[in-house]
């Protein structure tokens, strides 16, 4: 299922703020949430707004570096949940579709990283449609949430 970037957030929770990037799903209503910490979500955010800062920061250092050896990205997938014990919440796992010289490679990424290097370089993004039945959530949930932007004072 193609997918987009709908925005970078910060949602209250019991445990203090939390960020989540919430993508869009080609012809979905629902959303897909996916809860980061703050330094990939500002980064992402930073994608988003092709912020040239000056010196590279770890994302914009692992771009430059796949792009002078001769790689690009093609696409993220974010290709399965990994449920906790508890069974509420649990780790998403993506996949990295990288043109080397050498052909096609995938590459296991967490899919904060993933996205943020999308966010980067308009790569496309994909989900799995267990992913986004197991995730899926009412977009109204996420729409009146601060966005990161307005909340880390970083950028």
């Amino acid at each position: 299922m193609q997918a987009s970037i709908d925005a970078v957030r910060v949602a209250g929770t019991p445990e203090g703020p939390v960020p989540v990037v919430v993508l869009t799903v080609e012809g979905e209503d629902d959303v897909v949430p996916i809860f980061i910490g703050f330094s990939e979500a500002t980064s992402i955010a930073r994608g988003l707004e092709a912020e040239d800062i000056g010196r590279p920061l770890t994302h914009d250092l692992l771009l430059d570096v796949m792009e002078e050896l001769g790689s690009r990205i093609d696409r993220v997938v974010v290709t399965e949940i990994e449920q906790r014990e508890s069974g509420q919440g649990g780790t998403y796992i993506a996949d990295l579709h990288l043109e080397t010289p050498r052909g096609e490679t995938v590459v296991d990424a967490r899919p904060s990283d993933s996205l943020a290097l999308a966010a980067r370089t308009e790569a496309g993004i994909e989900i799995t449609e267990d992913v986004f039945a197991d995730s899926r959530d009412d977009r109204e949930k996420f729409a009146d949430l601060e966005d990161i932007r307005n909340v880390s004072g970083e950028m």
